[in-house]
C-alpha cells in the first residue's frame, strides 16, 4: 500500500470536506458536482465560473479544497489559486486541465497542492480531491522529454497520427511503404508506453511532444 493510501485509510471517516469547483464549462460543473456530490466524504460541493465568483464563494463557505481549471476564460488558474489562498488560507488548491500543463514548481509557487489532467478516471480525480482536501499533495512524476528517444521520422509520424491520418495516408505523405509506417508506429507505442493511436497522441500531448 502506498503512503497516500495509508494516509487516506487512517483519515477520520467522519471528516467531511467542502469542495469548490472553479471552471467556466457547464459540462464540467455538471460532471464534477454529480461525481463529487456522491462521495460520502463531501459535505458540500459548490461551483463558480469566474474568478470573482470563486473569491466570493471561498470567503463565504471556506472550502477545504478548490478544484481550479488551469484556464478560466482569459483568466489564469494559477493567479486565481494565489488569490484564493490569500482570501481563504484554509483552502487547499488542486489545479486541473484538459490540455495545458504546469510544472510542480510553478503550481506550488501559486499556492497549489497538486495538478492533475482532466482525462483521469472519475475515481482517481475524486481521490486526488480528497487527498488535497486533507492536506496532502498530488503531482504526477516529472518525465524528462529528452529521455524519450524519438527519431525525427517518428516525430513526423506522430504529428500525422495526431492530425488523424491513417497509416496509408502517412505512408503517402512521407513517401514510405505502409509496412515501414507500421514499424514506426509500433516503435512509437513502445517508447511512449501506449497501446494504440489514441493513447500515443494523448501521452505525447501530456509530454509536450505533439
Amino acid at each position: 500500500m502506498s503512503t497516500a493510501d495509508e494516509l487516506l485509510g487512517t483519515a477520520d471517516a467522519d471528516t467531511k470536506l467542502r469542495v469548490l469547483i472553479v471552471d467556466d464549462h457547464d459540462v464540467v460543473h455538471w460532471g464534477f458536482r454529480l461525481m463529487l456530490g456522491n462521495q460520502t466524504w463531501v459535505e458540500r460541493c459548490i461551483s463558480s465560473r469566474s474568478a470573482a465568483e470563486a473569491y466570493a464563494l471561498a470567503e463565504r463557505y471556506k472550502p477545504h479544497v478548490a478544484l481550479v481549471d488551469l484556464f478560466i476564460g482569459e483568466e489564469s488558474g494559477p493567479e486565481i489559486s494565489a488569490q484564493l489562498r490569500e482570501r481563504s488560507p484554509g483552502t487547499n488548491i488542486l489545479l486541473i486541465s484538459g490540455a495545458g500543463r504546469i510544472s510542480p514548481g510553478a503550481a506550488k509557487a501559486a499556492g497549489a497542492s497538486g495538478f492533475i489532467p482532466k482525462d483521469w478516471g472519475a475515481a482517481d480525480i475524486a481521490r486526488a480531491v480528497r487527498m488535497v482536501g486533507l492536506g496532502m499533495t498530488v503531482f504526477q512524476p516529472q518525465v524528462d522529454v529528452d529521455a524519450i528517444p524519438l527519431s525525427s521520422r517518428e516525430r513526423e509520424v506522430l504529428d500525422l497520427i495526431a492530425g488523424g491520418s491513417t497509416n496509408r495516408e502517412i505512408a503517402a505523405a512521407l513517401h514510405l511503404s505502409p509496412h515501414t509506417i507500421k514499424e514506426h508506429t509500433s516503435s512509437l507505442y513502445r517508447k511512449l508506453g501506449a497501446r494504440n493511436r489514441a493513447e500515443a497522441v494523448q501521452r505525447a500531448q501530456r509530454l509536450g511532444l505533439s
